[in-house]
């Protein structure tokens, strides 16, 4: 065995996945993934550990599946994380964990996600139950969201005896795991609702179509309820746009409301009552993760597919991964290219997009370098569709009807970066709502933190 080269995985053929929803990567096997957990090096001081937003115990799981003892090493995870099979399919390893493998300095890191993922998978599919819980306290803790601060924070606080309740605002769990994030990449019904199925496992209700703000008030949960604390877990789900002419038109979408329609109404199974008119040349604007879920979904809605992103490819912002997918299923990327003006025919539909070519030039306060518009190199693209995918901030409802609840100009919930106290009493928050839009392990992260402090909280 070639310590320096992980093992390479399955993946569906590009031509063909680029035609379907089912999932791109196929997983190891039982030896492949012993064979990967073989090359770990279970060094004394693990970096990977400190790079882990949820701090599992890396090398001691990796050791397990090194022995072929899986339930074992599923126990290890879930001492630390409510949600593996996700974290091993869309967590950004390659910037954590795997960034500090000591492998990876003179050869590859570990595959530390495919592991995980494994572990999780072969935990479902053996039905093997490894929750544990401490007696009831007779405490209550009411955490609004069910993405994966909220599903993490609950999660822990089960496990240590709280009585938990998450509110949900949508019809069903999951936030951006269900809304956001493509079947392609991680499947609803195997992998999504059987961890939220294992957080309701310990003891956790969650209550669906209830809009804090609107249907209850963060007040009337604590004053009226008979609830201990608060943890703010709603994530960031108001789009931005760019302000240009003709956004207004029909035929431009956001990222957020075109992968919700896709993601968690079905809109791309025939018969589903929620359509979305996409056509033959689709533009997305933006260089994320959302942006490459946004046109690989596109694409496999039949579409021609342009990434129309300001910068070069060097400063995407998207997983190297995600990139790697997109070009391969033959998303075309134009880059260095901003648009300036959607144009509309006489009924107000898109019929093109004004461009114009950038160039690098010094670096602004990010550190990358700031684009500038290249005098005279307008143009337009040949488009009938623009998914707008720059971003998104929390929506202002819950803050504005919560009393003393301090945000900032970005209009994210200010909260403590180490326990997730905002400023008004036994409320805390985590996430999106306090971050602005990041990944779902850092959401999980918040979580974890938020439910340690409410426990220390509550337990004096």
């Amino acid at each position: 065995m070639d310590r320096m080269k992980r093992t390479p995985i399955r993946e569906q053929d590009p031509k063909v996945r680029a035609t379907n929803f089912g999932e791109v990567c196929l997983g190891y096997t039982e030896e492949e993934a012993i064979q990967e957990a073989s090359r770990c090096l279970n060094c004394k001081k693990p970096m990977c550990v400190t790079k882990c937003p949820v701090t599992i115990s890396i090398p001691a799981f990796i050791a397990h599946v090194k022995n072929g003892e899986f339930e074992e090493a599923a126990k290890v995870i879930a001492k630390s994380s409510a949600l593996p099979a996700v974290c091993g399919r869309v967590c950004p390893q390659e910037s954590q964990c795997e960034g500090k493998c000591v492998l990876g300095i003179k050869g590859e890191a570990v595959a530390i996600g495919k592991l995980e993922r494994f572990i999780a998978d072969w935990t479902r599919e053996h039905n093997v139950d490894i929750n544990e819980t401490l007696p009831s306290n007779g405490k209550k803790v009411a955490v609004i969201g069910s993405g994966p601060s909220g599903l993490t924070c609950a999660g822990d606080l089960a496990k240590l005896g709280y009585d938990v309740t998450i509110f949900e605002a949508l019809h069903e769990a999951g936030g951006v795991l269900v809304y956001g994030i493509p079947e392609f990449r991680l499947p609803k019904d195997t992998v999504v609702k059987h961890e939220i199925e294992n957080v309701k496992k310990l003891g956790v209700k969650i209550e669906t179509n209830v809009i804090i703000g609107r249907t209850l008030t963060i007040d009337q949960i604590l004053d009226e309820e008979g609830f201990d604390a608060v943890f703010i877990g709603s994530g960031a789900g108001l789009p931005r746009f760019m302000g240009i002419p003709g956004e207004n038109a029909n035929g431009v979408f956001s990222a957020n409301e075109f992968l919700t329609r896709n993601n968690l109404m079905k809109a791309f199974k025939e018969g589903y009552a929620t359509p979305v008119k996409l056509g033959d040349k689709v533009a997305v604007v933006g260089g994320g993760n959302v942006a490459m879920d946004a046109a690989r979904t596109a694409l496999r809605l039949g579409a021609e597919v342009h990434i129309v992103y300001r910068r070069s490819a060097e400063e995407l912002p998207a997983r190297a991964e995600e990139v790697h997918h997109a070009r391969e299923e033959g998303v075309q990327f134009d880059l260095l290219t901003n648009p300036t003006e959607i144009i509309q025919d006489e009924k107000g539909w898109v019929k093109g997009m004004k461009c114009i070519k950038m160039e690098l030039g010094e670096p602004d306060a990010s550190g990358r370098r700031k684009p500038v518009e290249v005098p005279g190199s307008e143009f337009i693209m040949d488009v009938d569709t623009v998914i707008m995918s720059l971003g998104t901030s929390p929506n202002p409802l819950i803050s504005s009807t919560t009393k003393g609840l301090e945000i900032n100009k970005r209009k994210c919930i200010v909260a403590d970066e180490e326990t997730g106290l905002t400023s008004k009493e036994k409320v805390y928050a985590g996430g999106d709502t306090v971050t602005g839009a990041a990944t779902v392990i850092l959401a999980m992260g918040a979580g974890k933190k938020a439910a340690k402090a409410i426990h220390e909280f509550l337990s004096k």
